[in-house]
């Protein structure tokens, strides 16, 4: 009865809410521009005059989107009136228990010092997070796509659910707000840029109050990238690289435009693939990938292989080709968690800096030798290992 209670209480409390009396919403009341990102594409935070309440604007936050804006209110004196707009979100303050359904956003609550902020998460057995792991008394999971457990999330009483889509808004959104329970889209898996991505930082601080700690946190990612970038920049040879491995009959190739075409081209290398899909992956039928892999200095990302033993058993054809037969194949799981959770998809997503070191060691062994590069460049990899 208590359960059934809740479920049909809370949903009235937040209608009642939002149909509490005071100012209409509307995004003509935010004049003043609190964070203008340099790099991502899908967010800003605005403020009033008098900064007493404070947007954060969300657009398309999934591939596919086009015209899609969402709002996050964060309206602390209860300001404005949002019953009429479905698209706001608020918050009567910062966020102190935090549901992160992606593992990206743990890793920047984790770097913006507010660790305990995480309250839930989806999978806990795939998160790479310390905090995370060390506390699954404090620390939940609420399940994934359609198996959430809306009783526990209730229970965890959160005060927002950070959401992603991938090809559409999150199928969680409707049964949220019938539970009264605020979300936000936290949209850095669209950016294509590897600074855009690790900005969104910003706006996660934002949510829990600290935008300082965000803008501290990645003031410092873009002047380590940009010195490396430059320094690969400066080789004078630029291997090929081949990307993926086949799915079924086909063989998803990222664009040109997509994150990881622009580390592999940040890194000095020569992506193979040189067709510009808008940031969305593509198909190639199998014999085109052999082609173009044959003609491979370097292979990366090979999805579950772990030796080069392995690759040639599942993939014969392939064992001939120039780059496996130098063992130079490598794959972005050096960090995993026992039940194969990858770091390289949760704090690689703030750490771009680190990745692209990876690269350029891969790409660029030489650059090692040089005692200018030592203050940038470890001898170890970080996410990458080589397939032996």
């Amino acid at each position: 009865m208590k359960q059934f209670l809740t479920y049909i209480l809370l949903p009235l409390v937040a209608l009642c809410a939002g149909c509490s009396s005071g100012e209409q919403f509307d995004t003509s009341h935010f004049t003043h521009t609190l964070y203008k990102p340099q790099y991502a594409s899908g967010f800003e935070i605005l403020s009033t005059a008098d900064g007493s309440a404070t947007l954060i604007v969300c657009r398309n936050p999934w591939q596919g989107a086009t015209d899609v804006t969402q709002y996050l209110l964060i309206d602390p004196e209860g300001r404005f009136n949002t019953a009429q707009n479905h698209n706001v979100q608020r918050l009567s303050g910062p966020a102190r228990r935090i549901v992160c359904m992606s593992s990206s956003y743990v890793a920047m609550l984790t770097a913006i010092g507010k660790s305990e902020y995480t309250v839930g998460v989806s999978g806990i057995d795939f998160i790479s997070d310390e905090y995370v792991n060390n506390n699954h008394d404090k620390v939940r999971d609420v399940g994934y796509d359609n198996n959430i457990d809306y009783e526990m999330l209730l229970a965890l009483d959160p005060d927002i659910v950070l959401l992603y889509g991938v090809n559409a808004a999150s199928a969680m959104e409707v049964k949220l707000r019938e539970l009264g329970i605020p979300y936000t889209y936290i949209g850095e898996y669209v950016e294509s840029s590897p600074l855009g991505k690790a900005e969104w930082v910003v706006s996660i601080a934002e949510i829990a109050g600290c935008r300082a700690e965000g803008e501290k946190f990645f003031a410092e990612i873009p002047t380590r990238y940009n010195r490396l970038k430059d320094m690969a920049a400066q080789t004078s040879s630029r291997p090929n690289v081949m990307l993926n491995t086949p799915y079924a009959d086909s063989w998803y190739m990222p664009s040109t435009q997509s994150y990881m075409a622009r580390l592999v081209a940040d890194a000095a290398g020569n992506y193979l693939y040189d067709r510009d899909t808008d940031n969305t992956s593509a198909t190639i039928d199998n014999e085109e990938a052999y082609l173009m892999a044959s003609k491979a200095d370097c292979w990366l990302n090979v999805g579950q292989l772990h030796s080069l033993a392995e690759l040639c058993s599942r993939y014969p054809k392939l064992s001939d080709i120039e780059c496996v037969k130098s063992g130079n194949v490598y794959n972005c799981t050096r960090r995993l968690s026992p039940a194969g959770g990858n770091d390289f998809w949760e704090s690689g997503v703030i750490h771009p800096d680190i990745i692209l070191s990876d690269l350029i060691k891969i790409f660029h062994p030489e650059l090692l030798d040089e005692a200018s590069n030592e203050a940038l460049l470890k001898p170890e990899l970080y996410y990458y290992q080589r397939l032996e």
